[in-house]
């Protein structure tokens, strides 16, 4: 076995490319072995020792987390410029946020994660399900909550509320196809199909909040 050199995780929390390659190798685990994802294992898997696992992670939640936040850091969403916002950047950051997170959560490597996470949840047996909350959905809303905020100071959208709003463009574009994915729909999402999805959501969104069909609030 190869060992790695240790080395300690940016300061920035942003992963090393070795660090990349473990948190690659947790996600082929996932795939292959569920719940039975050990430290062991991903070490083997990694070509690294289980010493720099801990070095690095602390723990299996540790790792589990990274991976998680990992994952989730894909789901982004370009910043907007005060006072600059227009309809049609508006619309183009939606638009982006959809397709990154269609994109990750239609991945086999996030299917498995997140069926591990709910196997775990139902179980009472590990963190692994409050992890992807926090680390997940939690925090790909809070990445664009000050998008809508935006909109809103740029009198392009209305509400009252920027979790509501989130709540109700995440439905829009999360529709049934994350439940199909987890119960085993043999549902194909190649690009352009995701990116048509994308552009849907953030129409619909646009036309329930939009401030000239509903001025003052959303509600």
């Amino acid at each position: 076995m190869t060992l790695s050199p240790v080395a300690p995780v940016a300061s920035d929390d942003e992963p090393s490319p070795r660090q990349i390659e473990v948190l690659e190798a947790t996600l082929r685990q996932m795939l292959t072995e569920g719940q039975a994802v050990t430290m062991n294992a991903v070490a083997k898997a990694a070509s690294c020792s289980k010493e720099t696992l801990y070095k690095w992670f602390g723990d299996r939640e540790g790792l589990l987390t990274a991976t998680v936040k990992w994952k989730a850091s894909r789901v982004h969403v370009g910043a907007v410029e005060p006072g600059r916002l227009d309809r049609a950047a508006l619309m183009a950051r939606l638009e982006e946020f959809a397709r990154n997170w269609l994109t990750v959560i239609t991945s086999e490597t996030s299917i498995a994660l997140n069926r591990i996470a709910i196997g775990e949840a139902g179980a009472k047996k590990g963190h692994l399900g409050a992890i992807v909350l926090e680390n997940g959905r939690f925090a790909v809303g809070a990445r664009l909550k000050p998008v809508l905020e935006a909109g809103r100071a740029a009198g392009l959208i209305a509400f009252d509320d920027s979790e509501e709003a989130f709540r109700t463009f995440f439905g829009l574009m999360a529709r049934d196809v994350q439940i199909r994915l987890l119960l085993g729909d043999a549902l194909q999402l190649p690009a352009e199909t995701i990116q048509s999805e994308a552009a849907r959501a953030a129409r619909q969104f646009l036309a329930l909040y939009g401030a000239q069909s509903q001025p003052g609030s959303a509600g």
